[in-house]
């Protein structure tokens, strides 16, 4: 199908950015629709979901998120994640997140799925990753990276205990849900 593109501009630039188009597209009858649509425009993101082997657990972040306050108590328990920075592969980005976030050292990764978060409103991809680790792996106590104002707490789960709240709906992250319904599915 096609679509053309009228007019683009930023409406929005700090932190984050917001960009708005004027744009036609085929629609499925065979015709066309002009629309106006905004685009939240977030950059990439590596997460990564930890098994820690010699004690079967999961290992999980908690931290405050501001955006959730409408719905929570603004604390997330979630898989570690940051966004991908300009000169990182997404492997390095997800093994320096692991270090600044839970102080554990990541040997080889698993992709397992780049998908859009929220493609109706937003330009952000999340590429998914597995890793073993081992209690061995864990180098320093991490707790976030100071220079961005991390404050996170390492949350570690059985794999049983995970499995029960997964089942339960405790988890509310859609990274979060995405990955553990992987690990889970031929368990």
């Amino acid at each position: 199908m096609k679509y053309k593109i009228h007019k683009e501009k930023r409406v929005y630039d700090g932190h984050f950015k917001v960009r708005e188009a004027k744009l036609t597209h085929e629609t499925f009858d065979g015709g066309e629709i002009t629309v106006t649509r905004q685009c939240f425009e977030r950059g990439d993101s590596v997460a990564v979901l930890l098994h820690e082997t010699d004690t079967d657990r999961l290992l999980f972040t908690k931290q405050f998120r501001y955006p959730t306050l409408p719905h929570t108590d603004g604390w997330i328990v979630e898989i570690v994640a940051g966004s991908l920075e300009a000169g990182d592969t997404p492997e390095e980005r997800v093994r320096t997140e692991v270090q600044e976030e839970l102080g554990y050292t990541v040997g080889s990764l698993e992709h397992l799925s780049t998908f859009f978060v929220s493609p109706g409103g937003s330009s952000e991809r999340i590429l998914l990753y597995f890793a073993a680790v081992t209690s061995a792996a864990k180098t320093h106590s991490g707790g976030g990276a100071a220079n961005e104002t991390e404050d996170i707490a390492l949350v570690a789960r059985s794999v049983a205990e995970t499995r029960s709240q997964l089942n339960a709906g405790s988890f509310t992250d859609a990274k979060t849900l995405i990955a553990l319904q992987w690990f889970f599915k031929d368990r």
